[in-house]
């Protein structure tokens, strides 16, 4: 691994941030705070197993945007519950923007799992969320973060490893992809570990991955009513064909948008890449009027 980290990632980490925690529904709720309040909202909706700093170096470079990145229930620093649904965590996303400081509605940001939860916000929320971006979210094909889980070859009880450094060199991704940042791939790990007695374990539940629903987050596409864009990796889960049926369901008027050279965890290989696409997107959105979904409205 180089020896230093380059400059745009060193000032990022280094960016002020706020942390604290709510309670949602009976369960803690970590959430991190970048920029200043009273402006535009962005909520960040971490994958399976993740947790808020796989975008703690992605937050700090929309400086025009109150950023918030949670842990969902059963991730990272918030607390876990007995049994975890979609409903909990959309009752999450809209429970972190509350005293955060954000000048009306914000956009959800959503990558894998957590663009089934951005969709799942965007039904159930309506007109409290401005939109949602979706990032490489397989809502009509399975998804391997599930599958694993469920075939036992990833996800299961988190092992303990005697010291940090063996627990981050065990760290994977799922899936796996080609091409790492090495310093943000050892960042991401680092936050992904909680000390244990005899040693150091991964800070999900194991539990988490029975709430996802391929097939319901699919069927909540069609009822999604406002702004709503997707962005699929090159060498990700979503495939020109998959995009091809989540455009037809969100009425033929939501971008599909490919990053090239991207694997699955974009932010993990391509983070300017997608910085620059999602900084796109949102100022198109602030100068623009949606296309109705007039076929839709017809059924």
């Amino acid at each position: 691994m180089p020896d230093s980290p380059p400059a745009w990632l060193r000032s990022a980490l280094a960016a002020p941030v706020e942390e604290d925690e709510i309670a949602v529904d009976g369960c803690r709720i970590h959430r991190m705070m970048w920029g200043e309040r009273g402006q535009p909202g962005l909520v960040l909706v971490h994958g399976g197993a993740g947790h808020a700093h796989w975008w703690s170096f992605i937050a700090p470079l929309f400086p025009q945007y109150r950023v918030v990145a949670l842990d969902l229930s059963g991730h990272g620093d918030s607390g876990r519950r007995d049994a975890y649904s979609l409903e909990n965590w959309t009752e999450e996303v809209v429970g972190v923007v509350a005293g955060a400081g954000m000048e009306g509605p914000p956009v959800v940001i959503g990558h894998s799992m957590g663009g089934f939860v951005a969709t799942a916000t965007a039904v159930r929320a309506g007109s409290e969320i401005a939109g949602i971006i979706v990032l490489d979210s397989p809502m009509v094909s399975v998804d391997p973060e599930v599958e694993a889980a469920r075939l036992g070859q990833s996800f299961g009880a988190p092992k303990v490893y005697p010291d940090m450094e063996t627990a981050v060199a065990r760290f994977r991704t799922v899936p796996p992809q080609d091409h790492y940042d090495p310093h943000i791939l050892r960042h991401v790990a680092e936050h992904s570990l909680r000390p244990v007695e005899g040693g150091f374990s991964w800070k999900f539940d194991p539990k988490l991955f029975m709430a996802v629903s391929r097939s319901h987050a699919a069927e909540m596409l069609p009822r999604v009513r406002g702004r709503v864009a997707l962005i699929r990796s090159e060498h990700g889960l979503v495939t020109p064909e998959i995009g091809k049926v989540m455009y037809e369901a969100l009425g033929r008027v939501a971008p599909v948008v490919e990053m090239p050279l991207a694997g699955h965890h974009m932010m993990l290989d391509q983070p300017l890449l997608l910085v620059t696409a999602l900084r796109a997107l949102l100022a198109d959105w602030e100068h623009s009027v949606p296309f109705p979904r007039q076929h839709l409205a017809r059924r």
